[in-house]
């Protein structure tokens, strides 16, 4: 009968474990200097040694010739406990046995000293399914145990075990292991049974294995079934994952909102008879990669790709916020956990990539977090975009349209503001840095200075000539609301009675502050009762743009 691959290479010994030398160099020191503990609790992920190390442990506190801590794996002791022969090793799983008669079945077993070994050792995998009763049972011997029994619990959930139970453990948490190690562990078991497997390929399997060893050994042996020259396209075909290229494609079209392409590619791979799971953890996994790339400063550490993707993965994060791309994970997380719990997996992927690319139908907080970091964004800009999407599909209006509604309803001379007799340009207007005029802007009139981001400033003939292609900001510059914080700026910087204007068109002189300062909030002058600046403002407000 064939002996699958992750059975055929388990570990034997100590040394044999890859990736938790914190706990392998503890329990070998503990058992050469026979301190062991009567409990022991071993938790982690799925695949990374705890029942492995659990049988270990049992050799070596049983071994007839111990060296150092190990195992021999060649005495009656080490023979008889790896092909289950002695009886003195008991293996449980308490997800099918772990009710009170088990338990209570245990303890009338424990006092009886063993028959061969030197410790009667019980191994209970998966112990967070015990029952309440259980709990309370094995709890009573665990207290007062018999010196000749060691307990090993094995759970990938601690939170479920009683904080009873806990404080009698010596608590080992295995670490997911490396991809590194699980590839190089696959390079060696490749050669030793005579197939081909290129580093890519193995670093793929690992990659996909997310730190499981026994998950990669299995992808391994599936792959060898399918094809002895194992490649990168062998893995792809034989696993069922989608290709790279697919995934950046995929995560492409959903961080640029390009439903129907997005759409189209889900169809594509559901015709490939790809799989909707794995294709959704690896697209988790991709912009788990992205977010890190935009967080970690430019380095590679704590991406989990490949070397020729990381450029790729690089150059995509540049085009898109961290916002959008931790909004596409959460959604892609929380999908992933349905797909578990439905057969209709297409369909409920498809209204997850809807749903990202059409925030608008999607009202939870994390939606509405984006929507604002949108409209953030705009006003950043100036305001020149002026399509807002992710209200209702009518609200699209052109250039063209503002210009005719900001023609129409501004006047074209401007409203009077009373001018303080300006002396003498001061020498100051020669130095002006219009930086310095956008960053107080920054700080007392926001408004005002995503206006001005796209404008240059220009000295001609002691006179301040602001310049900008944005006809937005042309219009608006007149109106005293953003006219007068610029003129008190630029005093603060250019001195009294510099002469002003935009795009050639005179907007008057820089006067000084009332206080020495720029106001907090700039002077509103009495407007007559519902006049075309009212309507035209109400009307960029209810667009989103102002």
């Amino acid at each position: 009968m064939y002996l699958a691959l992750y059975r055929k290479y388990r570990p034997k010994n100590f040394e044999d474990v890859i990736s938790q030398e914190h706990i392998t160099t503890t329990l070998r020191n503990e058992v050469k200097a026979s301190q062991i503990s009567h409990a022991f609790l071993f938790t982690g992920v799925r695949g990374t040694g705890k029942t492995t190390c659990a049988r270990i442990l049992a050799k070596a506190v049983n071994c007839l010739e111990q060296k150092d801590g190990e195992p021999c794996c060649e005495c009656a002791n080490c023979i008889g406990i790896e092909n289950d022969s002695i009886l003195d090793v008991i293996e449980i799983d308490a997800a099918s046995m772990g009710g009170v008669d088990n338990i209570r079945e245990l303890r009338e077993e424990a006092v009886f000293t063993p028959a061969v070994c030197a410790y009667r050792v019980y191994i209970i995998d998966e112990v967070h399914m015990l029952s309440t009763g259980a709990w309370a049972a094995l709890l009573k011997i665990m207290e007062e145990p018999p010196s000749h029994v060691i307990f090993i619990l094995a759970t990938t959930e601690s939170h479920k075990i009683p904080v009873t139970i806990l404080s009698r453990c010596q608590r080992f948490d295995f670490r997911p292991i490396k991809p590194d190690d699980i590839a190089g562990r696959l390079l060696a078991i490749a050669k030793n049974e005579g197939v081909s497997l290129s580093d890519d390929a193995a670093m793929l399997i690992a990659r996909l294995a997310d730190g499981a060893m026994r998950d990669a050994i299995s992808v391994l042996d599936q792959c060898i079934a399918f094809d002895e020259n194992v490649t990168v396209d062998v893995v792809v075909s034989a696993s069922g994952v989608t290709g790279r290229q697919y995934i950046f494609k995929l995560a492409e079209y959903m961080l640029s909102k390009n439903v129907t392409a997005a759409l189209g590619e889900l169809d594509s791979l559901y015709r490939s008879s790809k799989d909707f799971d794995r294709l959704c953890a690896e697209l988790i996994s991709h912009f788990r990669n992205m977010m890190i790339i935009k967080t970690n400063g430019g380095t590679d550490s704590g991406i989990n790709a490949l070397p020729d993707e990381i450029a790729e993965l690089k150059a995509l994060s540049d085009n898109y916020e961290l916002g959008a791309i931790i909004y596409c994970l959460t959604l892609v997380c929380n999908c992933l956990d349905k797909l578990a719990k439905t057969s209709l997996k297409r369909i409920e992927l498809e209204m997850c990539v809807i749903r990202i690319c059409s925030p608008e139908l999607d009202n939870t907080p994390d939606s509405l977090i984006k929507r604002i970091e949108d409209l953030e964004r705009l006003i950043k800009q100036g305001g020149a975009s002026c399509t807002v999407s992710e209200r209702t599909p009518d609200t699209t209006i052109s250039e063209a349209d503002v210009a005719d509604i900001a023609e129409n309803a501004i006047t074209a001379e401007p409203v009077a503001v009373p001018d303080i007799a300006p002396p003498p340009p001061s020498s100051k207007a020669d130095k002006i840095n219009f930086a310095n005029v956008l960053k107080e802007l920054k700080k007392k009139h926001p408004a005002v200075y995503g206006l001005l981001l796209e404008a240059s400033m220009d000295m001609k003939d002691d006179r301040i000539e602001i310049k900008s292609n944005n006809f937005f900001m042309t219009n608006l510059i007149k109106s005293d609301q953003y006219r007068i914080p610029l003129l008190q700026a630029l005093s603060l910087h250019a001195g009294q009675g510099v002469p002003v204007s935009v795009n050639g068109n005179p907007m008057g002189s820089t006067n000084p502050p009332a206080s020495g300062k720029a106001p907090d909030t700039p002077p509103q002058p009495s407007k007559p009762e519902s006049s075309k600046l009212d309507r035209l403002t109400d009307k960029l407000e209810s667009l989103g743009l102002m």
